[in-house]
C-alpha cells in the first residue's frame, strides 16, 4: 500500500511541474530540473522501499524456518556453502555440549559432520545421499544419520543454504554392532560345532515336522556313501539290518506319538549297511525333545560308528550270549531280546509265538552214545531252529536239552503246531541218519507274546510251564490259563505253605564247600527244603515262587538267616572248625532298605562272628538295579560280611559290572562245569573267568562238580573252591556235623 501512494504521489508531482513549465516558459527551465531531482530522488527510495520489502520477506520466511526446525522432532542445522550462516534447532542445542554452542559456526561444522566438511559445496559429499557420523554429545556419544538439501531464500537462485536434519540412529547401531558381534561369534561356533564334528565322526538324522524324511548331516553322508543331505526314512529304514529294524521303527511310532519319556537319553546299537554294501555297528543315541516352534515331536539323533568297539566285545559278549556247544543264543540273550521284542510288540502291536522245546530222553543218549554224540545232537538241533526261526525271529538254548524259538505270528493259531511238527520230523531224520539206539523226538510248549503275560519272562515261564504239562513223548502243548490255574492251585499252595512255616515243616539241608588245595571244608550253603509230615521233601523251585508272589518269602528268609546263624555257632561251640555259611538272599530281602540292620540283629541274637556269614546273590538279582545293589553290597561288606556272586554267566552282564561290585566270591555256573572235560572252548571260558577273578582278588568256586576229570582240569586252571556231588550232596545238620568231625579226624 505504501508504494502505490508513492506511485500516485509521484504521477500527480510530475504532471504539476509539466503544467507550471509550459505556463511559465521562463522558469522551464529550472521547473525540468527539479523535475528530474525528484525523479532520481523517487527512483532512489523506491528501491529503499523494495530492499526493506525484501529484508522483511526474508526475515519472515527464516522465522518461520527456525520455528519449523524446532517443531521437527530430529535435530536440524541449516548452514551457508561457506559456513558462516548457521541455524540450529532447540533440540540440536540441547544435546550438544554447552563450551561448543559458544564457538564460531565454521567451528561447530566439523563438530556435526567431521569426514564430510572438508568439501561440502554444491558438490560437497553431504549433498550426495544420507550420511552416518558420530557426535560426542553431552550424554556421550550419538550416532547421527543426516540427510541434506539445497534450501533457497528469495526468488533467485542466489540466496541458498543447506538444511541438514539428523535422526539419533545410536540404539539401531548399537544393536547392529551386537547384531554383527553375535554372527560373528555364530559363525565361529558353527565352524568349531563342524570341526568337532568332524573329529567326532558322530553323524545327525533328523524330522522336524513329521514329513516323510530325514535331514543328515555330512558327517552321516560320508559314513554311509549317502549323496543327498536328505532321505526318504521307509530307504533309510531299508540300510537297517532286517534283524535291527523292529526295534528302530518302535522308536519311530512312540517318537511320533511322543509318548517317549521326555528329556531321556536313550541308545540302541543297530547294524546300518554303508555304500560298499557291509553292514557296520552303529549306535543310535536320542531322546524326546518337542519343538516348540512347530508343535512336533523331533525325531532323530545321533548316529556313532561302534564297530570297533563290538569287535572289542566280541569275546566278552560271545561268552556272556553264546552257547559254546550250539554257537547259537544262550539264555541270557534270551531274556534281554525277548523283553525287547515284547516291548517292540505293545508299541507297534505285533504277535510273536514263545516255544520251548525238550528233546525227549535227551539222559539216555548221553548215557549210551556219550557227550560228544549229545553235543553233536545239539548242535544240529540248534541248527533246525535257527533255520526256521524266519527273518524276525530268535532260536537260543536256555540249558540242558532245552531250546527257546521266538517267531512272529500272523495271524494263524495253528502256526505253532506245523512248525513245531516240521521240527519234529528233522529231529527224527537225524537220530536215524546217525543210527542212535532210539527213537530221537521232543517236546514243546508254546505261548502268545504279548498276550499271555505281562512282561516276556512271564510268557517265557508259561511256554515253559506248557512244556512240563505234556505226558508223552512228541507232545505240543499250548498255554492254557486255566489248565495252569487248575494245577498250580495257587490259593492252596499259599495257604499250605503259610501253615507249612508255622509247624515247623521248613528245615535247612547245608552242601560242602570244599578248598581244592586242602580238600577240606571250608564253607557250606545253606539250601531251605519243605518237609512234609509224610517225610515228602519239596524243593524250593517250587515253592520259592509262591512264597515271593505272596510275601510268605520274608518269612522264609527271617527262618533262613536265624536257623543258619544259629546252627554255624552251634558248631563252633561244638568245638569243630569255624567254617563259612552262606545264605542267598531274595530279591524281597536284598532291596529292603534296612538289610543290614536286620542282619546284624540276627548275628547279634546268635552270637555269630560277621567273617563266618556269606551272602549269595544272583546277576539277575544285583541288575535290577545295579547302583543300590552296589550300595546294599558295600553296607554289608563294611560290616565284615562276605558275598558271592551266585550262578555266575547266566545274568546280563557277567563282566561289565564284576569291578564294581565289592564280591569276595565268584560261583561258576554248573553249566560252563559240565561241559569242561569234553569242549575246549568251555574250559578256555572257565579258565579266562578264573583269571579275571584273580586280578580283582575275587575267590572262585565251581558248582556242579561231578567227576574227577572236572576236578583235576579246575585244579589246573587254579579254581580255589568246589561244591558238587563228588564230595558231598546236600545233608541235614545232625549228618553235616558228622560229617565235619570225620573231617577232622583225616
Amino acid at each position: 500500500m505504501e508504494i502505490m501512494f508513492f506511485e500516485v504521489l509521484y504521477l500527480l508531482l510530475s504532471a504539476l511541474l509539466v503544467a507550471l513549465s509550459f505556463l511559465n516558459e521562463k522558469s522551464a527551465k529550472f521547473i525540468l530540473l527539479l523535475y528530474t531531482l525528484f525523479t532520481a530522488a523517487a527512483i532512489l527510495y523506491s528501491r529503499h522501499r523494495l530492499n526493506v520489502q525484501r529484508n522483511d520477506e526474508t526475515n519472515l520466511n527464516k522465522k518461520r524456518i527456525v520455528s519449523l526446525m524446532n517443531a521437527i522432532n530430529s535435530y536440524v542445522v541449516i548452514w551457508s556453502e561457506d559456513g558462516n550462516m548457521f541455524l540450529m534447532n532447540n533440540k540440536l542445542k540441547e544435546m550438544l555440549k554447552p563450551e561448543v554452542l559458544e564457538w564460531q559456526s565454521q567451528d561447530i561444522l566439523p563438530i556435526l559432520f567431521p569426514q564430510g566438511f572438508v568439501n561440502y559445496g554444491k558438490s560437497g559429499m553431504m549433498l550426495s545421499g544420507v550420511k552416518e557420523f558420530p557426535l560426542e554429545s553431552r550424554y556421550g556419544t550419538l550416532y547421527v544419520s543426516w540427510s541434506s538439501s539445497v534450501l533457497i531464500f528469495g526468488n533467485d537462485d542466489t540466496d541458498r543454504m543447506i538444511i541438514s536434519i539428523g535422526f539419533d540412529i545410536t540404539e539401531n547401531k548399537v544393536i547392529r554392532q551386537q547384531l554383527n558381534k553375535t554372527n560373528n561369534l555364530l559363525a565361529a561356533k558353527e565352524k568349531h560345532y563342524s570341526l568337532a564334528m568332524n573329529l567326532s565322526e558322530i553323524g545327525i538324522i533328523l524330522n522336524e515336522h513329521c514329513d516323510e524324511f530325514f535331514t543328515i548331516s555330512k558327517e552321516l553322508m560320508d559314513m554311509l556313501g549317502i549323496r543327498s543331505e536328505s532321505i526318504r526314512i521307509d530307504d533309510f529304514i531299508e540300510l537297517i539290518h532286517k534283524d535291527d529294524r523292529m526295534m528302530f521303527e518302535s522308536y519311530l511310532k512312540s517318537a511320533r506319538s511322543n509318548t517317549l519319556r521326555i528329556d531321556h537319553s536313550n541308545s540302541m546299537d543297530l547294524r546300518i549297511r554303508s555304500y560298499d554294501g557291509k553292514y557296520r555297528w552303529y549306535a543310535f543315541r536320542y531322546r524326546n525333545s518337542p519343538n516348540g516352534q512347530y508343535g512336533m515331536p523331533v525325531i532323530g539323533g545321533a548316529i556313532i560308528d561302534i564297530s570297533k568297539d563290538k569287535e572289542k566285545d566280541y569275546l566278552i559278549e560271545r561268552m556272556a550270549y553264546i552257547d559254546e556247544i550250539t554257537g547259537i543264543y544262550n539264555r541270557n540273550k534270551l531274556v534281554i531280546n525277548g523283553a525287547e521284542i515284547y516291548e517292540c510288540c505293545k508299541i507297534l502291536e505285533l504277535s510273536y509265538w514263545v516255544i520251548v522245546f525238550d528233546i525227549d530222553n535227551f539222559h539216555i543218549i548221553n548215557d549210551t552214545c556219550g557227550y560228544s554224540k549229545g553235543n553233536q545232537m545239539l548242535k544240529e538241533f540248534s541248527d533246525i531252529l535257527y533255520k526256521k526261526k524266519g527273518k524276525s525271529g530268535f532260536a537260543a538254548r536256555v540249558g540242558g536239552d532245552n531250546f527257546a524259538l521266538i517267531v512272529q505270528d500272523y495271524g494263524d493259531p495253528n502256526a505253532p503246531i506245523v512248525l513245531a511238527q516240521e521240527i519234529q520230523e528233522e529231529i527224527a531224520n537225524i537220530g536215524r541218519e546217525h543210527d542212535f539206539k532210539q527213537n530221537i523226538s521232543c517236546s514243546a510248549g508254546y505261548s502268545r507274546m504279548p498276550a499271555d503275560g505281562e512282561d516276556f519272562i512271564t510268557v517265557f515261564e508259561r511256554a515253559e510251564f506248557a512244556l512240563s504239562t505234556g505226558d508223552k513223548k512228541r507232545s505240543l502243548v499250548m498255554f492254557d490259563t486255566r489248565v495252569h490255574d487248575s494245577i498250580l492251585n495257587t490259593a492252596a499252595l499259599e495257604r499250605s505253605l503259610a501253615e507249612a512255616i508255622d509247624s515247623g515243616e521248613l528245615a535247612l539241608y547245608y552242601q560242602p564247600k570244599i578248598s581244592i588245595k586242602t580238600k577240606k571244608v571250608m564253607g557250606v550253603e545253606a539250601l531251605i527244603r519243605w518237609i512234609k509230615p509224610d517225610g515228602t521233601v519239596i524243593a524250593p523251585k517250587y515253592f520259592v515262587p509262591i512264597a515271593e508272589n505272596s510275601h510268605l518269602i520274608t518269612r522264609i528268609g527271617e527262618f533262613v538267616m536265624d536257623e543258619a546263624c544259629r546252627q554255624n555257632k552251634m558248631w563252633q561251640s561244638m568245638g569243630l572248625p569255624p567254617i563259612v555259611m552262606s545264605i542267598n538272599l531274595t530279591s524281597e530281602d536284598f532291596y529292603q532298605k534296612d538289610v543290614k540292620q536286620f542282619i546284624q540283629e540276627k548275628l547279634m541274637e546268635t552270637g555269630l562272628d560277621p567273617e563266618w556269614l556269606e551272602i549269595e546273590l544272583t546277576e539277575s538279582l544285583a541288575m535290577k538295579d545295579i547302583d543300590f545293589a552296589v550300595s546294599q553290597m558295600q553296607e554289608l561288606r563294611d560290616i565284615g560280611l562276605k558275598l558271592a556272586m551266585d550262578d555266575f554267566g547266566t545274568g546280563y552282564s557277567s563282566l561289565s559290572y564284576i569291578q564294581k561290585m565289592p564280591i569276595t566270591l565268584l560261583k561258576l555256573d554248573k553249566s560252563f562245569i559240565t561241559l569242561i572235560e569234553d569242549d575246549n572252548v568251555a574250559r578256555e571260558i572257565v579258565s579266562a573267568i578264573i583269571k579275571i577273578a584273580k586280578s580283582k582278588r575275587i575267590n572262585t568256586i565251581a558248582e556242579g562238580v561231578e567227576t574227577e576229570g572236572q576236578l583235576k582240569i579246575l585244579e589246573e586252571l587254579g579254581c580255589d573252591f568246589i561244591q558238587g556231588f563228588l564230595f558231598e550232596k546236600p545233608m541235614c545238620a545232625e549228618e553235616l556235623t558228622n560229617y565235619l568231625r570225620r573231617s577232622m579226624l583225616q
